[in-house]
């Protein structure tokens, strides 16, 4: 038998080292070879590590949460024949599999009038794997998302146990285990459950979210802006586009307030820029690489929209959509998670009358939509009088960063942003 050193390889351009999220393997392990073994994570994406070899886990670097510089020992393994040396670090680049979860902001669920979601809606995991993939031995297959598995495996609970409530494992399921335990009936009505006090290291992508968001307001004075705007006439657009779509996808609001945001900036290019406070530069940036807030169980990720300024409502849409599935299935790559010169965060379905979103460090300002809700409004009649009508509106809040952007120039802006969707005919004239 000899000892083979598997050394944390070169996972990407100006990386020196990167975090353990977790691992797939403990000491004492039989592993094969191209086995995963470690989820590590960067500055940018989280790789999923392979063993190159075959044979028994000996050594492991260290704990969910510590950090490994890149050459140096990620597992050791006891392997069969003559001592086998390491290979070296490699230039080649993983790809990215980033975990599939501002608390808080979904921009595929744009703020409508519509009817809140049922409860349990939402995003379902895809590429169920049988049990004995994951380490998870039972007498007949546990379907579950990796999402699930991982989950139920750092809170120590048997899956075996867990009662699915549909053809498999859900989240939804794992929490009525952890509330009722084994049965998983429910409590009487008006009784609340009690759950034992939880410890959740704070490591991985949430983190990461951690760290950016202290940077973020420890270093960048915030103000933010709220403005109301009457969206009638745009809901009534919408409507009439997505009745004449065919097999395009359907609209929200979102691919349409996206193309107001566009042509208003080339008036306002100190908000579509980048700081970098060490060097003292601001980089009004001509493209609009508009970033997008998105909730996944991971935490938030922010896939981009490469130059929104040359795309319809529909190619938006498109856009919005592919970006959003990517990065809730951890398929999204590092080059579309980095590079945006501003950011639309929106809580969807959840609404809020106004927000004041923490702006995506190092861009200078961050927008963000709230719910759409009817309400009665006077206006002025072609008689000259005041009359009450229904009208559709909608809060949006503008976050600055005060030391480029000035209080009028972010009044300005939402104010050419507001007169767009008021009159959404000119979204489509240049």
């Amino acid at each position: 038998m000899a000892l083979f050193t598997f050394k944390l390889p070169d996972i990407g351009e100006g990386i020196a080292q990167a975090e353990i999220v977790g691992w797939h393997v403990k000491v004492g392990d039989r592993i094969e070879e191209d086995q995963p073994i470690a989820d590590m994570m960067t500055d940018k994406a989280t790789v999923e590590m392979e063993s190159p070899v075959a044979g028994i886990v000996v050594r492991l670097a260290g704990e969910p949460g510590d950090q490994v510089s890149i050459g140096a020992m990620l597992v050791e393994i006891e392997v069969e024949g003559e001592a086998v040396a390491a290979p070296p670090p490699s230039d080649e680049v993983i790809e990215a599999e980033t975990p599939g979860e501002a608390a808080i902001e979904d921009v595929t669920d744009v703020p409508e009038p519509s009817a809140p979601a049922k409860a349990g809606a939402g995003h379902v995991d895809s590429g169920f794997l049988p049990p004995q993939e994951h380490g998870v031995v039972a007498e007949q297959p546990i379907l579950a998302s990796p999402a699930v598995r991982a989950r139920a495996k750092e809170l120590g609970v048997d899956l075996t146990q867990v009662k699915p409530s549909g053809d498999h494992i859900r989240h939804s399921d794992l929490d009525a285990y952890l509330l009722y335990g084994q049965g998983q009936g429910y409590r009487p009505a008006g009784r609340s459950a009690k759950r034992a006090d939880e410890q959740v290291k704070v490591i991985g992508m949430r983190r990461r979210i951690a760290e950016n968001m202290a940077a973020s307001k420890r270093n960048i004075p915030h103000f933010t802006y709220v403005e109301e705007i009457d969206v009638t006439a745009l809901e009534q657009l919408r409507e009439q586009l997505n009745g004449a779509r065919g097999d395009r996808p359907k609209l929200t609001m979102l691919p349409l307030l996206i193309v107001a945001l566009c042509k208003a900036l080339p008036d306002f290019p100190m908000l579509n820029a980048r700081y970098d406070d060490e060097a003292g530069v601001v980089t009004r940036h001509g493209s609009v690489h508009l970033g997008l807030a998105t909730q996944t169980d991971a935490g938030l990720m922010v896939p981009v929209i490469r130059d929104a300024q040359d795309r319809n409502v529909w190619q938006l849409a498109t856009e919005i959509r592919r970006l959003a599935d990517a990065a809730r299935s951890g398929k999204a790559k590092s080059e579309e998670l980095s590079g945006s010169t501003l950011t639309l965060t929106s809580l969807g379905p959840l609404g809020g009358i106004a927000t004041t979103p923490v702006i995506n460090r190092p861009e200078v300002a961050i927008i963000g939509p709230n719910r759409v809700i009817e309400r009665p409004v006077f206006v002025t009649n072609k008689m000259g009088g005041k009359e009450i009508v229904a009208a559709k509106l909608m809060n949006l809040s503008i976050s600055c960063d005060h030391r480029v952007v000035d209080g009028w120039d972010a009044a300005s802006f939402v104010q050419a942003v507001r007169k767009l969707l008021e009159a959404p005919a000119f979204l489509f004239v240049d």
